[in-house]
């Protein structure tokens, strides 16, 4: 199988957003905390309503006190794959925020922690490593297990670690690796309102 073809925008954009993937075939390569710690920076200056940063993330390295815990709020599925990584996260978001001295409930935290999501995983691309978001887990356990706050609530997993080359994937991995792609603009942009419906 040939390698494939790189990801094809229909706008010039910057080639970082492309790179950005899911990989399911990960090296096994421990993720030095330092490495993660800068990804969780470049999360940190993501924009969000009153800079109220309702993002909250809580990692493991792969071997340490809480790897075993996080790895088995995972699926089966994803925990395949998964104990080739790094390191595991969980992504919670805050729905209260501070506005002058009340707590009020946040109509944006899950937008906002999205926007800490993303500038997250392009960190990671700018670092050599890939960072693979999954709502794949135990989503009852997780509250319990992960201890959350009150109106807190976990958004997603992340595994974080290293991709195998392309050259060196096995038939199998390169069939599951081909980078997918995504539906032209014109199906979720439209000039004004909503078109109307008949």
């Amino acid at each position: 199988m040939t390698e494939p073809t790189p990801r094809q925008p229909d706008h010039d954009i910057d080639p970082r957003f492309l790179e950005r993937r899911s990989p399911r075939a990960f090296s096994g390569e421990a993720l030095p905390e330092a490495e993660l710690l800068r990804m969780i920076e470049a999360a940190r200056w993501a924009p969000s309503s009153y800079n109220s940063q309702p993002w909250r993330f809580l990692y493991a390295l792969r071997g340490d006190a809480h790897w075993d815990t996080f790895f088995g709020l995972l699926v089966p599925g994803n925990q395949k794959w998964v104990a080739n990584t790094g390191a595991l996260l969980f992504l919670v978001s805050n729905g209260r925020m501070k506005v002058g001295d009340e707590l009020k409930p946040s109509y944006s935290h899950s937008l906002d922690t999205g926007a800490a999501s993303l500038a997250f995983q392009l960190q990671a691309i700018r670092q050599g490593w890939h960072a693979h978001g999954m709502t794949g887990f135990d989503q009852a356990r997780a509250p319990a297990v992960l201890n959350l706050p009150e109106h807190h609530r976990v958004e997603a997993a992340y595994a974080v670690g290293r991709a195998i080359p392309w050259d060196q994937l096995s038939d199998e991995q390169r069939a599951r690796e081909q980078p997918n792609g995504r539906r032209p603009i014109t199906d979720f942009t439209h000039a004004g309102p909503f078109p109307a419906r008949d």
